[in-house]
């Protein structure tokens, strides 16, 4: 596991302080909430959800992932572009979400930095493509690239094919949605002008 870099660190602890917050007192956990389109979507919900969790293992998880990718990526990026390839993330993946409220797939308030972690792996996947993972469990060693493609098709098959109870697959892939685009500006490629 790398050293845990500022940015990541800060991070880490709002989201704990979040946890720890919405658990003495769980009446803040619905306005901070992403709430679908309607009377009770407000303004700040598109970043305040990703600060939220609904369980200490939703919570561990997340954490460990922001760790292991966040890490290396605000090294190599720096803090400004790894905040902006981060909230690229959030942001895509909450707006995956409203429109998956508009369509009628889920209609539930949606927390978790699960959105924003995704984006990470597919950019540490895009950086570090040939770096082997170790997974978990099981424990199978692959590619970074290989992890990315199996993770993103996966949470692919579980939002088409799922009941979609209580994990917001399409917010997962807005997350890797969004850090692609991310990549792509900074590229200078299609569907953005020249390159930064």
């Amino acid at each position: 596991m790398p050293p845990i870099s500022p940015i990541t660190q800060a991070l880490m602890l709002i989201n704990v302080g979040m946890f720890c917050l919405t658990a003495l007192f769980p009446a803040v956990l619905g306005p901070l909430a992403l709430w679908p389109v309607g009377p009770n979507l407000m303004p700040w919900q598109p970043v305040s959800y990703a600060f939220l969790h609904g369980s200490f293992n939703h919570l561990f998880f997340n954490m460990l992932a922001l760790w292991m990718f966040g890490s290396e990526l605000e090294r190599l990026w720096g803090p400004k572009r790894f905040i902006q390839f981060y909230a690229a993330s959030v942001l895509a993946a909450a707006a995956t979400q409203l429109v998956i409220g508009l369509i009628g797939i889920s209609n539930a308030p949606t927390v978790g930095a699960s959105g924003g972690v995704y984006g990470l792996l597919l950019g540490y996947g895009v950086v570090f493509a040939n770096r082997t993972i170790m997974l978990i469990i099981p424990p199978i060693p692959m590619k970074a690239k290989t992890y990315v493609m199996v993770f993103g098709a996966i949470e692919l098959l579980l939002g088409v094919f799922g009941s979609n109870q209580g994990v917001a697959h399409f917010a997962h892939l807005g997350g890797m949605l969004g850090a692609w685009l991310m990549i792509l500006y900074w590229r200078g490629r299609l569907p953005f002008g020249k390159r930064r």
